[in-house]
């Protein structure tokens, strides 16, 4: 989404905060915003794609399932979302989220006739019900011109949620 500019200044907050952080942006996030710019202020290789390059023995998604201390997906597209809840895994940050035993945070991010639409709300409730914590959203303008809620929080505000709730594990 739309939101994606946003992302850049979560990963500098999460920085700013100790975190060392890892990028995986799906192919409609790279049509917002360029893996380049992740890249050179997380100074670690973007990763988008499921299949290893060639003579590459590694199993991406379970590595990067396996790396973190929580996976943060920012935005949380109404697509995304509905994806993870119904266990879909068709590109790399679904498959790391099935694989994944880490903490995982989405802040949302869609129109409010979306983010109000009966079966969002069912993929939100699945999604908490599996441990999933939800940063959001705020009400505020939105892409469409229009205001109402489905804004993605505001990048502070979403760095302090996951230094409050690691934190209190002693990470």
């Amino acid at each position: 989404g739309i939101a994606a500019y946003k992302a850049v200044e979560v990963l500098r907050g999460l920085q700013a905060e100790g975190a060392d952080v890892r990028v995986v942006m799906t192919e409609a996030a790279q049509r917002f915003i360029q893996p380049l710019t992740f890249e050179a202020l997380s100074h670690d290789k973007v990763h988008s794609h499921l299949f290893p390059d060639e003579g590459d023995p590694n199993i991406r998604h379970i590595e990067l399932a396996k790396w973190p201390d929580a996976i943060l997906v920012a935005p949380a597209t109404a697509h995304l979302l509905g994806r993870a809840a119904n266990g879909l895994a068709d590109d790399l940050l679904t498959n790391i989220l099935l694989a994944t035993e880490s903490k995982v945070f989405a802040a949302p991010a869609m129109e409010t006739q979306m983010y109000e639409n009966e079966a969002v709300q069912m993929n939100l409730d699945g999604l908490r019900a599996r441990g999933y914590t939800l940063i959001g959203p705020a009400s505020g303008a939105l892409a469409s011109g229009a205001s109402g809620v489905g804004r993605m929080e505001e990048p502070a505000t979403i760095v302090e949620a996951l230094a409050d709730e690691l934190s209190s594990e002693g990470d």
